[in-house]
This record gives C-alpha cells, sequence and structure tokens, in this order.
C-alpha cells in the first residue's frame, strides 16, 4: 500500500484504489475545533459509502465521534493554546477483513478511560469505542504525540483483524 505523506486541506479524502490487494486507506485532516468530529463522522460516512461498506457505517462513525472528540478536548487541552494548522488527524483504512481508523494528536499522553456514574454527563467515549470496536488501543507517534485506533471486523469477512 502506497502511503502519501503530503499534507491535505481539511475535508480532504486521499483514497488509494485496492490494486495491490493490501486495501485501501483514505485520510482528513481537522483543525482541531469542536466541529471536527461532525466533520469526521461525514468524512467517514462518505468514505464508507464509496468503499460499498454500509454495514459498519454506523459503528465506526461513532468511534470516529468519540476519538475525534477525545483528541480536540484532551490531545490539545486548554494548555496548547488555540490550534493552528491541522493538529488531528483521521486516517480510515480498508482491509480484506477489516476497517481500521486512527485519530493522531500532538500529545504524547495516553488515553484514560474513566470510571463513569450514572448521572455524569460524559467520560464514557473509550467505553463506547471498547463496546463497539473489535479492539482499541494507541501508540505514542514517531515524531510528535500520538495515534489511537480501532478495528472493526467486516461482517462475513470471517478473518482477524490486522
Amino acid at each position: 500500500m502506497t502511503v502519501h505523506t503530503t499534507a491535505l486541506p481539511a475535508g480532504a479524502r486521499e483514497i488509494l484504489p485496492d490494486d495491490t490487494g493490501l486495501g485501501s486507506f483514505a485520510a482528513c485532516a481537522l483543525e482541531g475545533s469542536p466541529r471536527s468530529a461532525g466533520r469526521a463522522r461525514r468524512f467517514t460516512e462518505a468514505t464508507l459509502r464509496d468503499w460499498a461498506l454500509p454495514a459498519v457505517s454506523g459503528d465506526m462513525e461513532l468511534i470516529v465521534t468519540e476519538l475525534v472528540a477525545n483528541a480536540v478536548r484532551h490531545g490539545l487541552g486548554p494548555s496548547a493554546g488555540p490550534p493552528t494548522g491541522y493538529p488531528v488527524w483521521l486516517g480510515l483504512f480498508r482491509y480484506p477483513g477489516a476497517v481500521v481508523c486512527a485519530v493522531a494528536d500532538p500529545s504524547p499522553e495516553p488515553p484514560r478511560p474513566r470510571a463513569t456514574g450514572c448521572l455524569d454527563t460524559g467520560g464514557r467515549g473509550l467505553a463506547l469505542v471498547g463496546a463497539v470496536s473489535d479492539e482499541w488501543s494507541w501508540d505514542v507517534s514517531p515524531v510528535r504525540g500520538k495515534t489511537v485506533w480501532a478495528t472493526l471486523s467486516l461482517p462475513g469477512s470471517g478473518e482477524a483483524a490486522p
């Protein structure tokens, strides 16, 4: 699979065809505002529609929304000041048996699932990601920050996620 390293404007998609048998890739640069989660959700819906994967669209949109919201809220944080450029990136990877989303932000701090009570109005994002995805995790990015990812198996694939 070829990976392009040039910056894409917000909302842009770089979709690589599945001519290698390895899969496809789409990326979206996000400005790190409260609207980023909605933009990421629309990008995900359009990409999965182009890939003819409507069966996983709802679950993947939920995962993307939560991971992008966490990146904006915790990965940028108030101490980082107003975001400049495109500090949050969303990548969608289509493999023969799974779709993976990866959200990168500039903070190296790990995502921290929280214990929540029934009256709490937030803090359930990573629990939702864990409940909907096959698996999720994170890693420190080689240049800066971290990438949080989650995997969904494709219906009828019978294959494990990569």
